[in-house]
């Protein structure tokens, strides 16, 4: 079964072809070197195929779709995500290597099962921020407004967090009666691009029961704008998101530095909330 959300043959095939080839993605993974890039958790709901640089199609994951070609052409395939976790503005992520392959077979009728495929970060990329919670020490502060605080999950490899070969714990914020107020940011202050327009992504893993605001924390003139950005909503299993803070980062373009701001408040219909997140990263170039 194929999904299809947009399909632009701006690709010119040789002779008068009229069956296809067919290709078939089940899945794109991400592969990391842990220690610089940190976790291999990701989203890729889609990926963009092109055919000697022409843009062939974008199609949503699992897939199969025709392609009009036979004989050996160059075939990239760009990973992509859901920006902002909006199903309306599916990108390639900027970040993620395209696969390559320089000369693939299209045979027509045939289907190429390509089956997992995998890519990894580009070489030139900046991790401002890296939390993964495997530390006892966190790199987050909490506001004055906030009743509670961030901490890990206890014991190690509990069954709530975020569970892998390199991922033992998460971060958790607990919500009571009591308690019913989060705010926390990151602890360090990160610098702001050198040129504007930069692309500026801040990835994280979350499963939470209960609402919860992300956004930045601007310096500027000495004092702290704050702009909400992104509302997790309720996830009952572990996903990531996507957000870009390169737009409101240029349009802020006189700060001198930013932070990254988690804000929750206990929703009215519940007596207990646990909001869980992980693999927190700041990526741009």
């Amino acid at each position: 079964m194929t999904s299809t959300f947009a399909w632009q043959g701006c690709y010119k095939f040789d002779g008068d072809q009229t069956v296809p080839a067919y290709l078939q993605i089940d899945s794109v993974s991400l592969t990391t070197n842990y220690s610089e890039e940190g976790a291999s958790s990701a989203k890729i709901t889609d990926v963009w195929v092109y055919v000697d640089d022409g843009l062939i199609g974008v199609f949503e994951l699992p897939a199969l779709f025709p392609i009009l070609a036979q004989g050996k052409h160059k075939l990239e395939i760009r990973p992509g995500i859901k920006l902002n976790g909006i199903s309306s503005t599916r990108v390639p992520y900027p970040f993620y290597n395209p696969i390559v392959y320089t000369n693939f077979e299209f045979v027509p009728e045939q289907i190429s099962d390509l089956k997992t495929i995998s890519t990894t970060y580009y070489s030139n990329l900046s991790f401002q921020w890296m939390e993964d919670f495997e530390q006892a020490a966190l790199s987050f502060e909490e506001l004055n407004i906030s009743d509670t605080v961030i901490k890990r999950t206890s014991p190690a490899n509990n069954p709530v967090a975020f569970l892998s070969p390199n991922s033992h714990y998460s971060g958790v914020i607990s919500l009571t009666e009591e308690k019913p107020e989060y705010g926390g940011a990151s602890f360090n202050s990160f610098i702001m691009p050198e040129s504007q327009g930069t692309a500026v992504l801040l990835e994280l893993d979350f499963k939470t029961n209960n609402a919860v605001t992300i956004g930045l924390l601007m310096r500027i003139n000495s004092s702290f704008t704050e702009i909400p950005l992104v509302i997790l909503g309720h996830n009952e299993e572990w996903t990531k998101i996507y957000i870009n803070l390169g737009p409101n980062i240029s349009l802020n373009s006189t700060a001198s530095d930013y932070k990254v701001i988690f804000r929750a408040g206990l929703e009215d219909d519940i007596s207990n909330a646990e909001i869980l997140i992980d693999n927190i990263k700041i990526v741009s170039r």
